[in-house]
């Protein structure tokens, strides 16, 4: 699909970009380079509010991810986040709705430094993950720079936008991890992300957790071995910073260690604790936050 945006920057873009030029780009080099040094730590951003998505991306974290599969945010307001972020210097990952391959051209155009996938059971699945990420001969990805009269690295070549992009795809069923050498294999994937909790309700042990079911932690175990066998980077979604830790130790890429929702709702908790004094207010939290640093039952 064509649009009226040049394949080179003009005036207006040459001014407003200042020294945000390449940001999408660097912030996927960031990512790789942390994930082949030792393991990457991440954040989780669910709220649709520029002032957070801006807060969230000047932390020194190694990646963000936008949820538009789960979370609050939609497709409506991810250019916005998008380009706050852009003005913290980074730029976000995002995991899309669907598999689609609109979806995920949709999530690139915005912004997004790379996607993240979910329920991908196929190598065909992945495949088309993969192609839709990279425009033709490579790919089939369609040219449509969203912000190509606006900033100066808004349309870059072709090849350089294929070069720089991520495409992650979530393993999180029981067809993922009969297919898993095969989804392995494809041209181009950049890396695996494990979801447990679709995961451990896909291959029937409920809501069971890698700590309180050890063939959960076998499951995970597996996917993660064979990901370091094939060199893939592979990630993990974890429920608090100790999960991580864990996990990285266990040979996972990059393990996402905190969310938004719950470090605001946290955070606020624990400003009241210390207000009322350490006696007041213990238990489950106010509103079902989660106690401040307590693993989460997932």
């Amino acid at each position: 699909m064509e649009h009226s945006h040049g394949t080179t920057a003009g005036t207006t873009a040459g001014t407003t970009a200042g020294t945000t030029a390449g940001t999408t780009a660097r912030a996927a080099a960031r990512l790789r380079s942390a994930m082949a040094d030792g393991g990457a730590y991440g954040i989780w951003s669910s709220i649709p509010d520029m002032s957070v998505a801006e807060l969230v991306a000047g932390l020194p974290y190694d990646y963000i991810i936008v949820d538009l599969q789960h979370g609050v945010a939609t497709f409506t307001e991810l250019p916005v986040l998008a380009q706050a972020m852009r003005a913290a210097g980074n730029a976000p990952l995002v995991r899309v709705p669907w598999k689609d391959p609109a979806q995920i051209m949709r999530a690139l155009d915005s912004g997004a430094s790379g996607v993240v996938v979910p329920m991908i059971s196929s190598a065909d699945e992945a495949k088309a993950a993969v192609s839709a990420c990279r425009f033709p001969p490579v790919g089939v990805r369609s040219w449509g720079p969203m912000w190509g009269n606006v900033r100066s690295d808004g349309a870059l070549p072709p090849a350089e936008q294929d070069a720089g992009v991520l495409c992650i795809v979530m393993i999180e069923t029981a067809e993922a991890i009969e297919e898993l050498d095969v989804i392995l294999a494809t041209v181009g994937l950049d890396g695996i992300y494990i979801g447990p909790n679709d995961l451990a309700l896909a291959c029937g042990f409920g809501r069971g957790t890698y700590r309180d079911d050890p063939e959960v932690a076998a499951l995970i175990q597996k996917i993660v071995d064979g990901c370091r066998a094939a060199g893939v980077p592979v990630g993990l979604h974890c429920s608090d910073p100790e999960m991580g830790r864990d996990w990285i130790a266990r040979g996972v890429s990059m393990v996402t260690i905190a969310q938004d929702t719950a470090l605001l709702a946290e955070g606020a908790l624990e400003a009241l604790r210390q207000a009322r004094g350490s006696g007041s207010g213990s238990g489950s939290g106010i509103g079902g936050a989660a106690t401040p640093g307590s693993p989460r039952p997932y």
